[in-house]
């Protein structure tokens, strides 16, 4: 009998602060040896001139996810973590949605019979909260946290999503007693609201309006507010699709004075632009996206706020509506920008958009891409424990990337269920050729290896929020407050 069921041999290996040459032996699933000159494997792979990265975690992705509207995602979850696998993910965290009067263990049990049989990679959930009732506050979210779903979105926008601010210091509380994480999708309703009525009243309809109708201060003013309302109660705060730089700017300098907030942004606030929406008909529905693509400037900061470290996470808010009347047209082959379907695709051309013109270009090193990839993820949304790394003991989740390979990137070459990609024509250089999950080969030489239901559920531990001291407000401190414990 082998030693290892398989062998990468001779390639670059890099985690998020660590590049070195070795080999990368694998049993049982599990990374077990990592030294020079492994050979007794089943199988071995060169991987000469190539890199041996961690598989990548998306962790913000909306698949086989019904809208508060009752529209469905294009992909489902074999489509999407197919797609996912070819952009050389290996594990995936879409949102299991929490409509008004569903109950929780209800929509979990949904998503897991959704998942199970069909994800060829691994899974877990964040939990939207949009009906925080005493039940779901004081027994379900506890429950779902005892499951391994640590993390939580919210929104503050859109009328049968959004939450209020003592809604959401409720579900804060929650959150911080058990070890969560808090999502939020931070926009102003109201000037969001005020913004579409005055384009609406004016005639100012086309799909490309969508842009200014979510101005830069609505998503500053929201990052404000809940990192104010975070920052009270000293409990963790992720802010999602990040688009702006005050918005940016407001994470930093909460991060500078050791706040527990996180920062999230996606490739399309890096790689389009607002004035590609001036199409013909309702062509500009295709880059209706919430937060609207921004301009040029705005997209070279949110570049350099990437660089800088602004943003710990990366991902890419896969959020598939086909032009037509199942998604962005669903109410009307001329509807108003308001009722069309927000979203772009892109769980596949995450990664290698990063990867190309990121690393490729100089723009960040070989590890930052390693931590946005997956390092960060794993620590953030309590997955260390198994993925993340090229370690000993953990999962084989692995993408063997070629950096020289080119392409030409088509809606025909992606692997989901669109018919669109809102990068069609970019010239990528670097691509993931093989892609290992748990000791498996599920991607190679362009061939999926991986059956429907493949993919595993992972229970994900608490948040980790080293190196953030934060601090419990004085009103809230028995110290501080006549001995009031508010059990915190």
């Amino acid at each position: 009998m082998s030693k290892f069921d398989l062998v990468i041999a001779s390639g670059t290996v890099a985690n998020s602060s660590e590049t070195f040459q070795a080999d990368i032996g694998v049993k049982n699933g599990k990374v077990s040896a990592i030294a020079k000159n492994l050979t007794d494997a089943e199988l071995v792979i060169d991987a000469s001139g190539k890199y041996v990265l961690p598989g990548g975690i998306e962790a913000h992705c909306h698949i086989e996810q019904e809208s508060s509207s009752g529209l469905m995602t294009a992909d489902d979850f074999y489509s999407a973590t197919v797609s996912a696998a070819y952009g050389g993910n290996t594990c995936v965290i879409p949102f299991a949605a929490q409509h008004r009067g569903q109950s929780l263990a209800h929509v979990l049990e949904s998503y897991h019979g959704r998942a199970k049989p069909k994800a060829v990679i691994d899974y877990s959930f964040h939990m939207i909260i949009t009906d925080p009732t005493d039940d779901v506050l004081n027994y379900e979210m506890p429950r779902a946290i005892s499951q391994g779903i640590t993390s939580f979105k919210v929104y503050m926008t859109y009328d049968r999503l959004k939450v209020d601010d003592q809604q959401l210091l409720k579900i804060l509380t929650v959150a911080k007693k058990h070890g969560a994480l808090t999502m939020v999708h931070a926009e102003n309703d109201a000037m969001n609201k005020w913004m579409i009525d005055k384009l609406i009243d004016s005639d100012h309809t086309a799909p490309k309006y969508h842009a200014p109708s979510h101005p830069r201060a609505s998503e500053a003013e929201a990052i404000n507010r809940t990192i104010a309302l975070g920052t009270f109660l000293d409990t963790p705060v992720l802010i999602v699709h990040v688009s702006t730089e005050a918005g940016a700017r407001l994470i930093a300098k909460a991060r500078y004075r050791g706040q527990k907030v996180f920062g999230e942004t996606c490739p399309q606030y890096m790689f389009l632009h607002a004035e590609q929406m001036d199409l013909p008909g309702m062509q500009g529905a295709n880059l209706c996206c919430s937060p609207p693509l921004r301009d040029r400037a705005s997209r070279d900061e949110i570049w350099r706020c990437l660089q800088n470290g602004t943003f710990q996470v990366y991902s890419s808010d896969h959020a598939p509506y086909r032009l037509d009347s199942t998604g962005k047209l669903h109410a009307g082959p001329n509807a108003s920008f308001p009722k069309i379907a927000n979203g772009l695709p892109g769980i596949e051309m995450r990664l290698p958009l990063l990867f190309s013109e990121g690393y490729l270009k100089g723009r960040i090193s070989l590890n930052h891409f390693v931590a946005l990839a997956a390092g960060n993820v794993s620590k953030i949304y309590g997955l260390d424990h198994c993925k993340g790394s090229i370690t000993e003991g953990k999962d084989a989740d692995i993408a063997i990337w070629d950096p020289t390979l080119s392409r030409e990137v088509t809606a025909d070459t992606m692997h989901d269920d669109m018919g669109f990609t809102p990068y069609e024509g970019m010239q990528i250089t670097g691509w993931p050729t093989t892609v290992i999950q748990r000791g498996r080969v599920i991607i190679r030489n362009d061939t999926l290896h991986a059956d429907r239901g493949a993919g595993n559920f992972i229970r994900r531990q608490p948040v980790d929020c080293t190196g953030m001291p934060g601090r419990l407000e004085p009103e809230l401190d028995p110290n501080c407050n006549f001995g009031v414990d508010f059990n915190l």
